[in-house]
């Protein structure tokens, strides 16, 4: 199983842009597989797709991945036309993860409708795998995105539990990635996925990835369950409490993933610093 890191885009406190892109260079440097954004609109968190192409121009191997995109917050051409740019001025190297929100206020400081999120980002998936495969769109007569590296489609992985997110990852995806959770929630989805994809006679299989936050050392606990609760509200609690504390605790989070097939394991930081990377890396690669 491969060992991600999630940037710090999403936590107010940080010393600013810079010190993102310096981690995700320190990340590379150390051999994570991959780095991650968190993805909101009604928060004072840094843009993800702005974010992964600053660091796609200061690394030269790790993946970038958003953990999730709120797709139906966003213009589906316009976001076509970015997500293939970032393919493509990363080598390859980028993966749209994408979801649907649960959150109002991501969808009304937008002017999008919430009720209608589900049904608008089908039709956004139609148009963008159109725009990624050089087709037209509506009100255009020629092509309006850059191809993606593939040559296809900019690859895609969609996080929910709903059946509609099961569809999207058949049809559209190369996996799914789960948001929150244990293990065990993890194995469930992934056998539900597993049964769709051969249902629909897809070759090969779905790539599987998950999210764990993490702050090792008690003197960081404090921060990072600020830091949680400021984004989650209420939920942040419990969130904070299946946190990985300690460099024994992110071990054994690495042995329950890796029990049910989990390809890669994205550790977000909420105390971020490099001595933070140091310590997860020491503990799990």
């Amino acid at each position: 199983m491969k060992i991600g890191f999630g940037l710090p885009n999403a936590i107010p406190d940080i010393p600013g842009g810079q010190f993102i892109v310096d981690l995700a260079r320190q990340a590379e440097r150390l051999g994570f597989s991959s780095v991650a954004t968190i993805g909101r609109v009604a928060y004072p968190s840094h843009e993800e797709l702005v974010t992964l192409a600053a660091v796609a121009g200061a690394t030269e191997r790790i993946g970038l991945f958003t953990d999730v995109l709120l797709g139906p917050t966003r213009e589906p051409a316009l976001l076509a036309k970015q997500a293939a740019t970032l393919d493509q001025v990363s080598g390859g190297r980028f993966v749209l993860g994408a979801g649907v929100g649960i959150r109002e206020d991501d969808f009304s400081v937008t002017g999008a409708d919430f009720k209608t999120r589900g049904r608008r980002w089908d039709a956004a998936l139609e148009l963008m795998h159109r725009a990624w495969r050089g087709e037209p769109v509506e009100g255009s007569q020629r092509p309006i995105s850059p191809r993606p590296v593939n040559g296809e489609a900019v690859p895609m992985m969609f996080g929910g539990r709903a059946e509609q997110t099961v569809a999207r990852t058949v049809r559209y995806g190369i996996g799914y990635t789960q948001g929150g959770g244990g293990a065990r929630p993890l194995g469930e989805m992934k056998e539900r996925v597993e049964r769709a994809w051969r249902e629909a006679g897809r070759a090969g299989r779905p790539e599987f990835r998950a999210l764990a936050y993490f702050a090792i050392g008690e003197e960081t606990h404090e921060r990072a369950a600020r830091n949680l609760a400021d984004y989650y509200g209420g939920y942040g609690e419990r969130l904070w409490a299946a946190a990985v504390k300690d460099a024994a605790a992110a071990k054994e989070r690495v042995l329950e993933f890796e029990a049910v097939g989990c390809d890669e394991l994205i550790f977000f930081a909420e105390a971020p610093g490099p001595e933070q990377l140091d310590r997860l890396a020491e503990a799990v690669l």
